[in-house]
């Protein structure tokens, strides 16, 4: 695995590149969040060309891409930080370098589709932070917000503990992972995340039981749980049992029991308001049997 490289906290002055790489969003809540941004004395950068939409993109790849290219170039932006997830990071995969990556060394910020990049930003070792976007962060209380911008400032994300344990065990790893559908969709790709010695973290939102299996199916036969250490389930939000009464949380204790890794459920990240910034590419302790996941 490819040393990782922790870019630097902000601080008030910093540029920002907000970025829209996957579909397109509310412009009155993009703006709240730019406000709230702004108010912490970080300057932002984007243009009128980020409100582009093309169906369910924010733009066609070529308008995406370089925006992408563009923030990853300018020596005055400190972090790219995602407008809205959706869909489409994935087109643009092939476009991006691992080496523009590392040899940027910026931070980014964001979660759900966003999971694509993070795939890249890990193989290039640089860390990121799964958490609240721009379009969703200025519509967050007062406490979410604070924490959150507590995070981009460089504080620790704090332990989340009471976590719910499926399979004891306490290990140590790098952090990796996001969106569960948009990792399966990385199997059997040049762009999944590098994964040995890992901590696997995974969620979803409006996911079928059937569907969720199906995902865990892929990446177990591809090899995926025989590389990591432990396993880290978060939020599978909206994800309701079908007519045969199997919810999405028993698909994911037959999994974790079958694979016999240290496993917890209820991390407290993925799509809810209460979102917990996860660093990925940062050191983490699973405790399993204690029911924490602590930061390092």
């Amino acid at each position: 695995m490819t040393p990782r490289l922790v870019p630097a906290a902000l601080v008030p002055g910093d540029h920002v590149a907000l970025v829209a790489p996957s579909g397109p969003f509310d412009r009155d809540a993009f703006e709240r969040g730019v406000e709230l941004l702004s108010s912490r004395g970080y300057v932002c950068h984007y243009d009128e060309a980020i409100f582009a939409r093309d169906g369910y993109l924010a733009g066609d790849d070529v308008r995406r891409e370089r925006e992408l290219l563009r923030a990853l170039a300018d020596p005055a932006i400190k972090v790219l930080i995602a407008a809205r997830g959706g869909f489409g990071a994935t087109r643009l995969l092939p476009r991006l370098s691992v080496s523009a990556v590392r040899a940027a060394g910026k931070g980014l910020v964001g979660f759900s589709d966003i999971t694509a990049l993070h795939a890249l930003w890990a193989r290039a070792g640089v860390a990121s932070l799964h958490a609240a976007m721009v379009a969703k962060v200025g519509d967050l209380d007062d406490a979410l917000q604070l924490r959150w911008l507590h995070v981009l400032d460089g504080a620790l994300s704090p332990a989340l503990t009471d976590l719910t344990t499926v399979v004891p065990g306490r290990v140590v790893g790098p952090l990796v992972g996001g969106n569960l559908a948009v990792l399966a969709a990385l199997v059997g790709t040049p762009f999944a995340p590098p994964l040995d010695g890992s901590v696997l973290f995974l969620e979803d939102i409006g996911e079928r039981p059937y569907r969720i299996d199906r995902m865990l199916t892929t990446l177990t036969h591809a090899g995926w749980f025989e590389q990591v250490r432990g396993v880290a389930f978060g939020a599978f939000t909206d994800c309701a049992p079908g007519v045969d009464g199997v919810s999405g949380r028993d698909v994911l204790v037959r999994h974790a029991e079958a694979l016999g890794l240290p496993c917890v459920l209820d991390v407290p990240a993925g799509h809810v308001d209460d979102n917990r910034e996860l660093p990925l590419g940062r050191t983490v302790t699973l405790d399993a049997t204690a029911r924490i996941l602590h930061f390092e």
